[in-house]
């Protein structure tokens, strides 16, 4: 296997592994296990998401400020805490203000903007995107799972419309080396309807989503058409709350740079790349059956230049 591409699917394996003993969560989980289970509206759900993007400030705002960068009303903000179980926001605010203390604490310190230009302030901004998802790898299991059930799913479907076409592409592609059946849908509609009603006739269970910003309804409408057809979904996004994270069995949140004009997708990307891997990882053989006939087919045709 001349590019070595299999030696990579097994020396890479991912080891199991949760928390290490004792450790604490990282400072967004932890404001995100305080915010799970309970119904929000859609202007608390704005207030969540705001208060979980910029939580080291929104800890420290008063009940105005909060409401004004959020663009809700005061009692629309009180009425979000005692939803939570809280007397009123000041002792929401007191709950928060010590996790908010904690992630400051553990952060290092920011590099002075003197010193940074536009461009490299982009790539710090993709380099904490990465450190998130590092500490989200902490647990492995989640990816493990998921990888088995994806791999497990024939035909397994890879949904992406308007501005995370690219991200389905790039998953289906490199899944199609792996597993024997990959259907990418890439237009919504009745088109996107059609395809996974499709899938779920042929014996599929699943359809990995990608839903970056900004948000289409159509792929909220797709998703819905997903579960409505009996199968489940796995999301990939940046969102933590709302309705696309409300109808996905499983989601994993990886943040997208947007420093500059477009997104970037650094994080995305290796959420992508370890997925596939959990997928590799859940049937060694056949992973293995089918790299090498992928090689021996793009040695025969002389598929790329660097052979």
């Amino acid at each position: 296997m001349r590019s070595g591409q299999r030696a990579r699917a097994q020396a890479s394996a991912i080891t199991p592994g949760g928390l290490p003993p004792g450790a604490e969560p990282p400072p967004g989980d932890t404001v995100r296990a305080l915010f799970g289970g309970h119904r929000l509206s859609p202007a608390q759900r704005r207030i969540a998401q705001y208060i979980t993007d910029h939580l080291t400030e929104a800890a420290f705002l008063s009940i105005t400020d909060l409401a004004e960068r959020v663009g809700v009303s005061q009692p629309s903000v009180t009425r979000f805490a005692t939803s939570l179980g809280f007397n009123g926001y000041p002792a929401l605010r007191e709950a928060l203000q010590p996790i908010a203390l904690s992630a400051v604490a553990g952060a290092p310190e920011a590099r002075a903007e003197s010193r940074r230009n536009e461009l490299q302030a982009a790539v710090d901004a993709e380099i904490a995107n990465l450190e998130s998802l590092r500490r989200v790898f902490t647990d492995t299991d989640r990816i493990l799972d998921v990888g088995r059930e994806l791999a497990r799913s024939v035909p397994l479907t890879v949904l992406g419309l308007r501005i995370s076409v690219s991200l389905a592409e790039y998953f289906a592609y490199a899944a199609r080396r792996v597993h024997p059946d990959v259907r990418l849908v890439s237009r919504g509609g009745s088109v996107a309807y059609d395809a996974l009603l499709q899938s779920r006739e042929a014996g599929g269970t699943w359809v990995l989503a990608f839903a970056m910003p900004r948000h289409a309804k159509e792929t909220l409408a797709a998703v819905r058409a997903a579960r409505g057809t009996g199968l489940r979904v796995a999301l990939i996004t940046d969102l933590t709350l709302g309705p696309l994270v409300d109808e996905a069995d499983v989601t994993f949140t990886a943040p997208t740079g947007s420093r500059l004009v477009f997104d970037s997708y650094a994080a995305p990307g290796v959420l992508c790349a370890a997925l596939l891997q959990a997928m590799a990882d859940a049937d060694p053989e056949r992973t293995q059956l089918r790299l090498e006939k992928y090689e021996q087919a793009a040695e025969q045709h002389d598929f790329f230049l660097d052979d």
